[in-house]
């Protein structure tokens, strides 16, 4: 078992723990920088979608696993980014600079969307934003001089200073250094006050404006954060798809990303990536596992979405704490040897959710 001895007050914020940190995350970017020359070109492909819905999930869990907003709309900022993108894209504009304005502008966006959130919560806050992701859905397919409608969008490929990505594998360091790029800035915003005050809204809205935290202040900000990370995936995804239509981002596309962030587990960024795999994974599991099913099974209509559905009911119910809490009560089993027992994880709800996932 490790055991970590503190001596300075820095050591709380520290992004890496200890040496096994470093060595286990640096061994794993080696690994994502080897992939084009370890995997083939499908898996790479795969593996860059992986990368896009990360962007994206890192945005939700923000709003939903650590400020406790439940939103429906998520396809909407994600939608939004991605035809930003492809207008000013094919309009001339420079990768750089239409990516920042896809992100600013589906932050505009998301400030919109969190008005109702200054007022409702729970139940009511899900049926807002899944009426805003109607909106949008429908907006982008009547709006033909800009979207194109229904009959899609295409777009060029990224420029960056005059050089065009051609290749497979150069979009896909693109989009590896601005995940990494992401994933740092997450961390270091929950590292920050701000995160500090997003967590104290989910754990209680009442304790966190006793503290003198504004709540409107940091929703907003909550869904302006959120929602420019799911236009940059966005803005990303469109590149890869190289064709868009509004159907790519209705209420299905909301109820994905959601459920990446709940398999994955709730309040914790290891979870993002673990159910951006399994997000991606699935399909493709679902697919071999049709080729030892009665011809009845394999060819009706819905197969996906059952064992999508089964999968959600699932981990609420037996594992609500997601894929990577799983991952923290094998690794504390192994830790506790011999003296672990088979209830210790039994009066975790009792613990405030902020104590949960260390």
């Amino acid at each position: 078992m490790r055991y970590l001895f503190k001596t300075d007050y820095g050591q709380d914020i520290n992004i890496a723990k200890h040496g096994g940190h470093v060595f286990w995350y640096g061994a794993l970017m080696l690994l994502l920088i080897a992939a084009p020359w370890l995997a083939a070109e499908y898996l790479l492909a795969q593996l860059t979608f992986i990368l896009i819905y990360s962007i994206a999930g890192l945005g939700l869990m923000l709003l939903v696993g650590y400020t406790g907003l439940f939103s429906l709309s998520h396809a909407a900022f994600f939608g939004v980014g991605a035809y930003t993108q492809a207008v000013l894209t094919n309009a001339g504009m420079p990768f750089p600079l239409a990516l920042a304005i896809s992100g600013g502008l589906s932050a505009i966006v998301g400030v919109v969307v969190s008005l109702p959130a200054l007022r409702v919560k729970g139940i009511y806050l899900a049926m807002a934003t899944l009426a805003f992701g109607f909106i949008v859905e429908e907006v982008l397919a009547r709006w033909e001089s800009v979207t194109g409608g229904n009959a899609g969008l295409r777009l060029h490929k990224p420029t960056i200073f005059g050089w065009t990505l051609n290749s497979a594998t150069e979009f896909y360091f693109l989009c590896l250094l601005i995940t990494v790029l992401a994933t740092l800035g997450m961390l270091n915003l929950l590292r920050a006050p701000t995160g500090r005050a997003f967590v104290a809204i989910r754990d209680s809205e009442i304790s966190a404006q006793s503290m003198g935290i504004h709540l409107a202040r940091y929703k907003t900000l909550s869904f302006a954060v959120g929602a420019a990370l799911a236009g940059i995936g966005g803005a990303l995804y469109a590149h890869k798809m190289q064709s868009l239509s509004p159907e790519q981002f209705g209420i299905m596309q909301s109820i994905d990303l959601l459920l990446m962030i709940v398999v994955g587990g709730l309040g914790s960024l290891h979870g993002v990536f673990l159910g951006a795999i399994f997000l991606i994974a699935m399909p493709q599991a679902i697919a071999i596992l049709k080729d030892y099913l009665p011809a009845a099974i394999e060819q009706a209509a819905g197969l996906q979405g059952l064992v999508y559905g089964l999968v959600l009911i699932a981990f609420v119910l037996f594992e609500p704490m997601g894929l990577y809490g799983r991952w923290l009560k094998v690794r504390s089993y192994f830790e506790l040897r011999p003296f672990a027992r088979k209830g210790m994880f039994k009066r975790q709800k009792s613990f405030q959710k902020s104590e949960r996932l260390k």
